[in-house]
């Protein structure tokens, strides 16, 4: 993308009136709940309003009460395939954002990109409760290029401050929201082959205690299930940084799986670089199976840990959502669909 913070603004203004509508739900009250949305035209920009009639009919999501609260919502790339559906997801983005979309040679990558955008936009605008437009959003990105979204001086449709991330895989695209918390997720394919050696990987990224907690893993696939799940919980961890691989090799943190207080993080024993002041405790991870394919961990900050005892930690608040945006949304939390193991 070329233009990275080359993107339009347009003042967040009350949207326009909504008729009366039906909702039709369906499902269990607490775990399975569906709602279907009249899917409509975009609406026109109007100058001095933004939103419309589509953007009202996006239901809105529960409160975040908490910053040890994450909601997730995923969408599946290969259920959507009709087209004008899709034309209207493109006309959310930005000319940058499009452009970028444009330079993407293969039709599936292409599409992703522009459903990757999409959804985060989307997101983001239920959590304004429809005040911002899901066009009309701003990103800047720090300096080791994680996204942040660009708020309004003036600007108070974000009643706490709203963090996001990303994460996508051929077949799944994942956006989590979190407030005053610093958030990462990650999600890799659970069938997902590596080219190379599961220990050669492992010697090569991880930690040695990393290393050995591998190899105690005689079966081959089940070695390269915890392969990915370590790696998970690594790349959630840096991407809450901010900081990326580069800025937080992942060979200067060990994830501890299975222990008596949950998944900790700790500095490599015998690493004397610098730059990994960045580590604390200050962390809470879950790792959970997601759609049955994938497996998804979610990193967030917790600087309340900093300041009391070192008991295990209140578990993370979890809620997450299949959707098709102005189309379905589905609460899956507590089904099949999301299964904890960490």
């Amino acid at each position: 993308m070329r233009h990275h913070h080359h993107l339009l603004r347009c003042r967040a203004m009350p949207l326009l009136p909504s008729p009366p509508r039906t909702l039709r739900v369906s499902g269990s009250l607490v775990h399975h709940r569906l709602v279907r949305c009249r899917g409509l035209p975009i609406p026109p920009r109007t100058p001095g309003v933004s939103g419309g009639r589509l953007f009202a009919s996006l239901p809105l999501p529960p409160p975040l009460r908490s910053p040890r609260e994450v909601h997730i919502w995923y969408l599946c790339p290969d259920e959507l395939k009709n087209q004008s559906q899709l034309n209207m997801y493109e006309e959310l983005l930005s000319p940058s954002e499009r452009e970028y979309a444009d330079s993407m040679k293969a039709t599936m990558l292409r599409k992703d990109a522009v459903l990757s955008r999409a959804l985060l936009r989307t997101t983001l605008s239920r959590y304004t409760g429809y005040k911002i437009d899901p066009r009309s959003f701003e990103f800047k990105k720090n300096k080791f290029g994680k996204p942040e979204v660009l708020w309004p001086h003036d600007d108070s449709t974000a009643e706490q401050p709203l963090h996001f991330n990303i994460s996508h895989t051929t077949s799944l695209i994942a956006c989590g929201i979190a407030i005053n918390a610093r958030i990462g997720i990650d999600i890799e394919e659970k069938k997902r082959n590596t080219t190379k050696n599961i220990s050669s990987l492992a010697r090569r990224y991880f930690t040695p205690s990393e290393v050995n907690y591998l190899s105690e893993v005689s079966d081959s696939d089940a070695q390269r299930k915890e392969f990915l799940k370590l790696w998970t919980l690594k790349e959630a961890y840096v991407k809450a940084l901010g900081m990326g691989f580069s800025g937080a090799p992942f060979s200067t943190f060990s994830i501890m799986l299975n222990t008596s207080k949950g998944i900790r993080i700790s500095k490599a024993l015998n690493d004397s670089r610098t730059g990994c002041d960045h580590l604390s405790e200050n962390w809470l991870f879950t790792l959970a199976e997601l759609n049955s394919s994938h497996y998804m961990s979610v990193c967030i900050e917790d600087s309340s840990r900093s300041q009391g005892p070192e008991d295990s930690p209140a578990p993370v608040g979890l809620k997450v959502w299949k959707t098709i945006p102005f189309v379905e949304d589905t609460l899956v939390s507590g089904t099949e669909a999301v299964k904890l193991i960490a």
